[in-house]
């Protein structure tokens, strides 16, 4: 894929938001599961330094395609906007239903609109690949968790959201190693890309 075949020209690119700050004022609702993780994860130092030097050598960018109710989007935008103030990392996030034309290149198996999406170019636009919604680590742990709501009920009520507020506390658990796997996982896909 290169700019000139997607529709992710370097002026689309440069029409998303500029920041978690501008981020978080165009999100309805979600502000304090999106400030948390915001406020609790502080970058793997070694993963940092290693980007920083892709970001200088490459002029690595991110697009970021996500929106605000889910708690896949609560983690990875604020990695993204962390990996973004501590490596000089320009992050322009994008809200995935408003640009079904962007996610329809980067859907999850060729068929889900899997978010956050995290796409990654390089200074001339160069597309060095892209990252879908939470890293294997996540997938891996989730397994056991989904029992909780395998033994709630299906449709809406006190049960099932009860249920979905045990799963998300649960969540908030294994939250930091989910995290720094997100990096870990970018990190790895943009030394490989730019090798």
């Amino acid at each position: 894929m290169t700019s000139g075949t997607s529709v992710v020209t370097p002026e689309r690119f440069a029409t998303g938001l500029g920041s978690f700050t501008e981020w978080m004022e165009k999100i309805p609702e979600r502000h304090k599961e999106f400030q948390r993780h915001y406020d609790e994860y502080t970058p793997d130092p070694g993963d940092v330094e290693a980007v920083k030097k892709l970001v200088a050598e490459h002029g690595v960018k991110a697009l970021v395609l996500g929106e605000h109710w889910c708690p896949d989007v609560w983690r990875g935008v604020p990695v993204m906007a962390r990996i973004a103030e501590a490596t000089g990392m320009e992050v322009r996030y994008f809200a995935r239903d408003e640009n079904k034309d962007i996610m329809s290149e980067f859907l999850n198996q060729g068929e889900f609109e899997s978010i956050p999406t995290v796409v990654f170019y390089d200074g001339s636009h160069r597309y060095l690949g892209h990252w879908i919604e939470r890293p294997e680590l996540a997938n891996e742990e989730m397994v056991p968790l989904r029992a909780i709501l395998d033994g709630a009920p299906k449709e809406d009520g006190p049960e099932r959201q009860e249920a979905l507020a045990r799963y998300r506390a649960r969540t908030w658990d294994f939250a930091p190693g989910w995290r720094h796997a997100t990096l870990k996982e970018m990190r790895a896909l943009l030394e490989n890309a730019l090798s």
